[in-house]
This record gives C-alpha cells, structure tokens and sequence, in this order.
C-alpha cells in the first residue's frame, strides 16, 4: 500500500508522480493529475478504496436534492455526483453544471455525460438518440453538413465543460457510453470508425478547445465486445461497465475480465438494481458490495443510477455508505477537490 488516504495533496502528488500512468491529455491541470493519481492508488488497499457515487439527473432536472436526501437517510454523502447534458431540444449544460460546482465547492468529485443527439439530422433542436443506421462517417467527413452539425453539437459541449473548467471543477467525462450496444446512435459500429470519432472528440477538445479538466472514461455497458472498442491508453483514464441487474457476478454481469486488463483504474460507470426499466426499490445494496468484493476486485468507484435504482429510494444503503471500503465525499482526501 503506497498511499494513505489522510496525505495532503502536495504529498500525494510527491509521492504518486512517478508511479502510475500520466493523464491521457499531457496538459492535463494539476487538480486533474491529482485525482487521477488518487484514483490509481485506491485498487491496492484493504480499506476506503471504493468511491460511492449517485447520478442526479439529466438537463434541467439536475440538481442536488438526491444527494440530500441520500444524506438525509444515511449521514453520508456520496464521494461521486454524476449529471448529463442532455436537455428537452438539445445539449443543456446551465443546471448540470450548477449541481456540478456545488458539489465540486463541497469536496466531492463530478462525472459528467451526454446523451447527444444524432447529428445526421437536420433538425438542430436535438433529438435522434436512439436512431440506426447513421454513417459515423459522415460525421468525420468535412464536407458534409452532418459533420458541420456534429461540430456545432460538440462546441455545445464543450463550451459546457468550459464553464467547469473556468470554476475549478474536474470532470470525469464520460462520452460514447455503452457504445457495444445498439440502442444509441452511435453503437454497435465497427470498432475502427467509433475509435475515430472518439479519437476525434478527444483531439478536439483537449488540443482546440483546451480542455485540461477532463479525465476520460471508457464506459461499454456489461456484454460482449466490451474492450473492442477502446480507443487506446493515449485517449483514456478511467474504465468502467454500465450494469442493470440484481445479482453482481460475473454470471450475470459479462465482460469484466476484458476491460479489467486494461491498465485504468475500474468502476461501474452506471449501477441499477434489477434492470433497466421499472425497478422496485427495494434491492438489498448490501448485495452490491459483497459482489464487488467477491467478483469484481478492481473496482474504485460506482455510480448508482437515479429514480428507483438510487441510492435514496432502496434498502441497505446506510449499511453499504458505513461500509470499510467506502469513501464518501467527507473520506476523501483534504483539498482533491473544491478549490482553496
């Protein structure tokens, strides 16, 4: 165990800086660097090594009341909030981003994704999500109108991510989510364009747009294929599954042993309790941990999904957050996050 939780950040950086992977961005910020090296060091402790995390919401609907009344119900707040871009008529960055800071100011970490709209259409007020058939490579194609519309698409993000950036905030940011499968535009591609576009996206907003707050994670829902479309170690820093089920096993949840040899710290980028449509509320979260423990040993963060499969509204969530490996906001190390 090369890292105790309680260090500073001046000591972690000291002490981390030449053992582990630098960011996938070489410009990455220094609060960046920090809580990637933060993360690396968590897989090989015996205790607080696995970060909680809730997702709020998507659009206007994000805010913090979910992580409140998590607080509420368990005296813990999760280290993790998770927010999406994706708004009614487009990329709505404006409540995402104020949960975002808040949570930020607090000292706890932010991951934020987006349900992005199919660029292949014409209509600029969004829509798409779930469209087959698009050509990603009209989308690298310049001379297309579909790639003049992804531009326009991607400078929405990005100028979302700024405003971050311009508060301080680090983002996990998660693109491409479940991109193995075939219910978003774009999955179910062949490998070598989808790694394209993500190459493309990367370039675009770590190199054009200057970005330096971002770590970007590889997210394959659970399943076949998942590390056939990883872009390569130079364009990612985290690695993760999406998973919707109650048994947490390697019988139930595929494809781990493939992206668990990559060499990225591991998380489920999406947890939800029975699947994906209409969960009861009443998973026993305490099955969650004793499955991570047993079957899925790099595991360092999660992020619970919302509505009936958060946190909130199921049971054992007190006896999961008091947990010895669980850090929470308040168990993570003084000065990761929030700024001086």
């Amino acid at each position: 165990m090369k890292y105790r939780i309680a260090l500073p950040l001046t000591t972690l950086l000291l002490f981390s800086a030449c053992a582990a992977e630098p960011p996938a961005n070489p410009r990455a910020n220094s609060k960046a660097k920090a809580i990637l090296l933060y993360l690396q060091s968590l897989e090989p402790r015996t205790d607080k090594r696995l970060v909680s995390g809730q997702f709020s919401n998507f659009g206007a609907g994000a805010n913090v009341r979910l992580v409140t009344e998590i607080h509420d119900k368990t005296g813990h707040w999760p280290g993790l909030l998770g927010a999406d871009y994706a708004g009614q008529g487009g990329i709505s960055p404006g409540a995402p981003n104020k949960a975002a800071i808040a949570y930020w100011n607090e000292g706890g970490l932010v991951t934020i994704s987006a349900h992005l709209y199919d660029p292949a259409r014409t209509n600029q007020d969004g829509g798409g999500l779930r469209d087959t058939g698009v050509d990603l490579e009209t989308l690298l194609a310049t001379n297309t109108e579909t790639h003049v519309r992804w531009m326009h698409e991607l400078d929405r993000v990005a100028d979302g991510l700024q405003e971050l950036k311009e508060a301080g905030v680090v983002v996990l940011w998660r693109p491409f989510h479940e991109m193995n499968g075939g219910w978003f535009w774009w999955g179910g591609h062949d490998p070598e364009t989808f790694i394209k576009l993500w190459r493309q996206m990367f370039d675009y907003f770590s190199t054009t747009k200057g970005l330096d707050n971002l770590l970007w994670v590889y997210a394959p829902n659970h399943g076949t294929n998942t590390a056939a479309y990883y872009p390569g170690d130079r364009y990612v820093d985290l690695v993760g599954l999406d998973a919707y089920t109650d048994f947490v096993d390697t019988n139930h949840i595929r494809g781990y042993a493939q992206v668990a040899r990559l060499n990225k710290p591991f998380g489920f980028t999406e947890f939800g309790p029975h699947g994906p449509e209409n969960p009861p509320g009443n998973y026993d979260y305490l099955r969650f941990i004793q499955g991570i423990q047993s079957d899925f040993p790099r595991t360092v963060f999660f992020m619970s999904w919302n509505a009936r499969w958060s946190l909130a509204r199921n049971t054992n969530t007190t006896e999961l957050l008091n947990h010895p490996w669980i850090v929470n906001r308040e168990d993570l190390p003084k000065g990761i996050a929030g700024n001086p």
